[in-house]
């Protein structure tokens, strides 16, 4: 049998092994933090070096974009290691609030309407600029409140299920998750080159997306999620070459294929919104004929002894 100097070492070799697990998923989440850090960084110098704006912003959101997979890594690393905590969970909500909300809200501001020109001033509305960027700062503001509202119901209820269902046994989210609102900023930005906006109705339909994302954030609608995807079980070769291929094309082809991914996820949850919508009141229409069918309403009873035996 070991002695008792042996079993102690293994125990404290094992505390160190647990006390290293802990910390792993943390630091993700602290690279997370810095990504969004950074991002803030770059946009407060693309605001004092007009000339340079369009790479300032660039990189800011690249800072954002590269933080989503430390994001999603955090959790799942702190799940198939079994080292959750409440710790983690807390650090993680504020570390997306500071990367995937306040981040993403002062880039869309700076790149949508900080940059628009003086000259627009047309007869017809001639307090136009400032009064889009005022808009555009409101605007902002609201995809801010509606993330850090997001984070804050995911936190007091982990398990919310959406107004409208999907399939049974399957994991959606509860509103559109704040990393890919952050996704659908970052990308709109790095797919024009992240060179300021300069067009009034451009800031118009801009702000439209952005307050679409805010609303689409703290609304009960279905989105979905990848937790199904247990990466801790055996896959087959072709999953690892089908992440590859996904890999390079963002790689090569980053700001087109991230711009259609961010569109398609935002768009999935408008359509399982309306297919939905459509499917409840097909139902509603078919089980009202159905009641009718089964209850025929009885005709009309007679009005007198001669009508009733008219043929």
């Amino acid at each position: 049998m070991p002695n008792r100097d042996q079993t102690a070492a293994r125990a404290h070799a094992q505390a160190q092994l647990r006390r290293g697990m802990y910390l792993l998923p943390s630091l993700f989440t602290v690279g997370n933090i810095a990504a969004g850090y950074y991002a803030i960084l770059e946009m407060l110098s693309a605001l004092v070096s007009s000339g340079e704006a369009h790479t300032r912003l660039d990189h800011a959101a690249i800072a954002i974009l590269f933080a989503i997979p430390f994001d999603a890594l955090d959790g799942r690393i702190a799940r198939m290691t079994n080292t959750t905590s409440e710790f983690g969970k807390e650090l993680d909500s504020l570390a997306d609030a500071i990367t995937f909300g306040v981040a993403p809200s002062l880039l869309a501001y700076v790149w949508g309407v900080h940059f628009l020109p003086e000259t627009i001033r047309p007869t017809w509305w001639p307090d136009l600029r400032q009064d889009l960027v005022w808009a555009g700062g409101f605007i902002c503001f609201v995809y801010l409140i509606g993330g850090v509202s997001r984070l804050a119901r995911f936190n007091i209820s982990p398990d919310a299920q959406p107004r409208n269902p999907g399939r049974p046994g399957r994991k959606y989210f509860v509103g559109m998750p704040i990393p890919a609102a952050a996704l659908v900023v970052a990308s709109t930005v790095h797919f024009f080159g992240a060179y300021p906006n300069q067009a009034w109705w451009v800031a118009l339909v801009w702000m439209a997306v952005v307050g679409a994302c805010g609303f689409l954030m703290v609304s009960t609608w279905r989105f979905w999620s990848a937790k199904e995807i247990n990466f801790g079980r055996s896959h087959p070769f072709q999953i690892l070459l089908v992440l590859a291929i996904v890999l390079f094309l963002i790689l090569r082809f980053s700001q087109g294929v991230l711009f259609s991914a961010a569109l398609l996820y935002l768009f999935s949850g408008l359509w399982a919104r309306a297919a939905y919508s459509w499917s409840w009141r097909r139902r509603k229409r078919l089980d009202a004929a159905s009641a009718k069918a089964a209850n025929p309403r009885p005709g009309p009873e007679p009005d007198s002894l001669t009508d009733s035996l008219r043929p």
